[in-house]
């Protein structure tokens, strides 16, 4: 089944002599249990394949189905109770709550969806034990490193029943070590179902992926399954 569907998707900034084509025309299909890896050059349109398949923004023409719902005939309201219900965002700034700490910025979206905050705080503490962040559940945003801020963005962005997954630049301020352990945690939440839509530039975290999206100036141009291993995707992203 697929939990999301682009069909000739094409986003267009600005008028005139001044008009940008950000996505060209874009097809993508993304099924339950499947990681796929987006890479590209800067401003060939990975980002706002992100934000248009999570119904932050309208295409220009073209469909966008998540869980065989097509947004544009989505009410307002609608398409925000989507997202806060069946996807989960990394953004490369965290959106992180600053009067919110660790666990609770973690556990924000269970009580959302009406889950007793005894029991979605102890969801939050396991999945930040998860990533090695038990110590600092505690923590407001501004005492923790950006490695920690972006692990506990990756821990809000999986917990609960979501069904999509879209992650920009996930291991962007984390360590080697550290960018394998929030790989590692996606790659679980696909294990148990989970459609995951992966933008990144290293090649060591696409390895992780079931299927590689190439992207340039705004249109898909090549896909691939990755060998696994990060070797076998060195140079394709200059």
């Amino acid at each position: 089944m697929s939990v999301l569907e682009l069909r000739r998707v094409s986003k267009v900034y600005g008028l005139g002599v001044a008009e940008v084509h950000a996505l060209r025309e874009v097809s993508l299909e993304v099924g339950a249990g499947t990681m796929v890896a987006v890479m590209g050059p800067s401003g060939s349109g990975k980002s706002t394949l992100l934000t248009i398949a999570g119904s932050l923004e309208e295409p220009t023409s073209g469909q966008v189905l998540v869980g065989g719902q097509d947004l544009a005939t989505m009410s307002r309201n609608d398409r925000a109770r989507l997202r806060r219900k069946s996807i989960g965002f990394v953004f490369q700034d965290f959106n992180l709550l600053p009067g919110l700490n660790a666990a609770e910025n973690v556990a924000l979206p269970l009580e959302l969806d009406g889950i007793g905050a005894r029991r979605a705080m102890g969801a939050a503490l396991r999945a930040l034990d998860s990533l090695g962040l038990a110590d600092r559940a505690s923590s407001y945003p501004d005492q923790l490193s950006g490695g920690e801020r972006q692990r506990v963005a990756i821990a809000r962005a999986v917990i609960g029943d979501r069904h999509l997954l879209l992650a920009d630049e996930p291991s962007g301020a984390l360590d080697s070590e550290n960018g394998e352990t929030v790989m590692r945690m996606i790659h679980a939440a696909c294990r148990q179902g989970v459609a995951a839509v992966v933008v990144t530039h290293d090649a060591q975290l696409a390895s992780w992926a079931d299927r590689v999206v190439f992207i340039r100036d705004g249109r898909i141009v090549d896909q691939t399954a990755p060998a696994r291993g990060p070797e076998s995707l060195l140079g394709q992203d200059r």
